[in-house]
């Protein structure tokens, strides 16, 4: 049957809308996996993008889908064979840079809901069409930052986004006034040296920072 794209928007919307900011996370090791999660969950971080950038991405998933009261998802899922992995995994939603008819096709057959990218008018009205009108702005800063976003929405306002890429907290607030922004994603949140460390309970200090925006 398969997942329709309307529904899988509707769903993605409905994950955006459960905090400010979605943490952006590259782990090395999942043994601080569960930690972290909690430590963001805790914090008013409900919903964390797990990317697959590490060898040990599949298994942070894993490890972070037991954390009660967690929402976790995949980020830079690329092939069918990402999203078959990262559903197995745990994942219930799937993040991507941009968006290809196979990457789109997978997700719908696997009913899992993508936060696909755009950074043009095409590329977002590409994706309109199709159905998606929740989408992830990508890269942010570099594609123009809070302007770009309030002008693409300007003709474009059924459409909602997600910036993500080089936003800090410092900029977070510019992006979250915009009215068509939903949330924002963030690695700030959970800076390496603090994982690292196991300073958890100073993440959950930036978590509840953001969650706070």
């Amino acid at each position: 049957m398969g997942l329709n794209p309307k529904d899988a928007s509707k769903r993605t919307r409905e994950i955006c809308a459960l905090a400010p900011v979605v943490p952006v996370l590259v782990l090395d090791d999942a043994k601080a996996a569960r930690p972290l999660a909690e430590a963001l969950v805790a914090g008013g971080l409900p919903v964390l993008e797990v990317t697959l950038r590490t060898g040990a991405a599949l298994d942070v998933i894993r490890e972070m889908a037991q954390v009660k009261g967690g929402i976790v998802g995949a980020g830079t899922v690329l092939t069918p064979q990402d999203v078959r992995a990262v559903k197995e995994a745990g994942a219930q939603f799937a993040v991507s840079p941009g968006a290809t008819d196979t990457l789109l096709e997978a997700c719908e057959v696997e009913e899992l809901p993508l936060l696909a990218g755009a950074a043009t008018a095409s590329e977002a009205m590409a994706l309109l069409e199709r159905g998606y009108d929740m989408l992830k702005f990508f890269p942010a800063e570099a594609s123009g930052g809070t302007a770009a976003v309030k002008a693409i929405g300007a003709p474009l306002p059924q459409i909602m986004f997600c910036p993500t890429g080089g936003i800090s907290m410092s900029t977070a607030r510019d992006y979250l006034r915009l009215s068509n922004v939903a949330c924002i994603g963030g690695s700030w949140v959970a800076p390496k040296d603090l994982v690292a460390s196991g300073a958890w309970s100073e993440i959950e200090e930036l978590a509840k920072a953001a969650s706070a925006l």
